[in-house]
């Protein structure tokens, strides 16, 4: 089921999870492959690239949500247990301000500083820089 689940998100993607992927293919050049929508457990990760074990969510205003907070915290965790580490943006983040998010994620592989655990979801450089 998460494979065909996969598959209708592949060709149903958001604005933002089109113009994040513009961005994640570029980094081929970098060695890091990543994958949209791919089942991983009983879950599907927005973005994912298994060599560093770094899965991408993206979030609209339903995970601000308690319901939609609740089910994060829970995929996040688990997730985690299986030696993944989860980075964040609200989609707002990747429309107004890919650049930072394009930091943050290049930080988190190793590309660039400050350290990726000193990036936070609200932490994004400022567009530009």
């Amino acid at each position: 089921m998460p494979n065909h689940f996969a598959r209708h998100l592949r060709k149903h993607q958001t604005d933002a999870e089109r113009k994040l992927w513009r961005e994640l293919r570029n980094l081929k050049h970098s060695s890091f492959h990543f994958r949209r929508q791919a089942p991983i457990g009983p879950y599907v990760a927005d973005f994912i690239c298994y060599a560093p074990k770094l899965v991408i969510e993206l979030d609209g205003g339903q995970h601000n949500e308690a319901e939609g907070t609740a089910s994060d915290t829970k995929r996040t965790q688990w997730l985690e247990t299986q030696g993944y580490r989860v980075l964040r943006f609200w989609n707002n983040d990747v429309m107004f301000n890919v650049d930072g998010v394009h930091t943050a994620i290049r930080a988190a592989l190793g590309l660039d500083c400050p350290p990726p655990e000193t990036l936070a979801r609200f932490d994004l450089p400022a567009r530009g820089r």
